[in-house]
């Protein structure tokens, strides 16, 4: 439905270099990526903010590369809202209606299906200067969808509220997206909001798009370091790969971790995320390929869960829930065994 064709574009010191996406019908895809790797500027540049200097643009078939942005039936939606101060909740939601001269009584009709859905109809008649931050940013959402846009384009919707609101609101949006089968392009570098919204995630880096696919995809086999390292996989290690049949042993520091990669040889990458790791006090009977005894090195209490650095000639990280830990009742400088699947280790260049 939305394809990206090699779209570059130079903005000052920064650049976007031939971003190649192609977004499907009804499809929630979120961008994620660290600050200033150029995510606003691809929703822009699809909004026509900004043109490019080469590559192209095709919404349902037609090249819109260059098309004027009201003519696109693109809506946007800023993490700052930007509403109109001096319009109620109501004349907001109703304002590209309006200016599209709809029927006064389709207006209505709309804004209080709209405003309903996001559960604001009771503020449609107040101002939109007292509103929380919650109640604005379901305000600016509704004027966006209300327009039935073929796509819908959030910038970091949900990062300046309190964690409550944000979760309330990402179910909204989830029930939304259900509701009206919106296509939607979505910004964030929040993890949460791609495990709960996204059907498909592009990772964004310095202009660029270094990995798509399935979240749990990108999660558990990120396809180079950085990735690993941006989503949180802690446990990378470098070392020599050698295949055997049907497995391979990647040596790290004279450790040996077992994986299920095959056909590889040499220099690797091995990652394990933390929670593929099982912690005991003794060792598991278990088929798993990997145990390794070690010592805790340090105990960290992340609220609801508690993360555990353990030196076993190399360090790992694993985490358990704060009624894990209390189970098993380690102390630094304890000693533990580490067991994980040949199949949790992915392997990368």
């Amino acid at each position: 439905m939305l394809e990206l064709k090699d779209i570059s574009i130079k903005l000052g010191e920064f650049s976007l270099e031939k971003i190649n996406l192609s977004i499907e019908k009804g499809e929630y895809v979120v961008i994620l990526g660290p600050t200033g790797a150029g995510k606003t500027i691809v929703l822009e540049t699809i909004a026509g903010i900004y043109p490019p200097d080469s590559g192209s643009i095709e919404l349902n078939g037609e090249d819109i590369t260059f098309a004027d942005p009201k003519d696109r039936n693109i809506s946007m939606v800023y993490q700052d809202y930007m509403l109109f101060p001096h319009l109620s909740v109501y004349e907001n939601i109703a304002f590209g209606l309006s200016v599209k001269k709809n029927p006064a009584d389709e207006i209505e009709k709309k804004v209080s299906e709209v405003a309903g859905i996001l559960g604001i109809s009771h503020l449609l008649h107040r101002s939109v200067i007292n509103l929380s931050g919650g109640e604005k940013q379901r305000t600016a959402i509704s004027r966006a969808i209300v327009m039935e846009p073929d796509v819908l384009l959030l910038d970091e919707p949900l990062s300046a509220l309190d964690v409550r609101t944000r979760e309330r609101l990402r179910k909204e949006l989830k029930r939304l997206h259900m509701r009206f089968k919106t296509t939607v392009l979505h910004v964030t570098h929040n993890f949460e909001e791609v495990f709960s919204l996204a059907d498909r995630v592009a990772v964004l880096n310095q202009g660029k798009i270094i990995q798509t696919g399935v979240p749990n995809q990108v999660f558990s086999q990120p396809e180079s370091k950085f990735i690993a390292e941006f989503v949180g996989t802690e446990n990378i290690f470098r070392g020599d790969i050698t295949s055997g049949s049907g497995c391979s042993v990647i040596t790290v520091d004279g450790l040996d971790i077992v994986s299920t990669a095959t056909g590889i040889e040499g220099k690797v990458y091995a990652s394990v995320r933390p929670e593929d790791i099982m912690l005991s006090r003794e060792p598991l009977k278990t088929p798993a390929r990997n145990s390794f005894e070690g010592i805790v090195e340090s105990i960290t209490n992340n609220g609801t869960m508690v993360e555990i650095r353990v030196d076993a000639g190399i360090p790992f990280v694993t985490v358990l829930t704060r009624r894990g830990f209390s189970d098993i009742g380690i102390m630094e400088g304890d000693s533990v065994f580490l067991t994980f699947k040949a199949a949790a280790v992915h392997v990368f260049s």
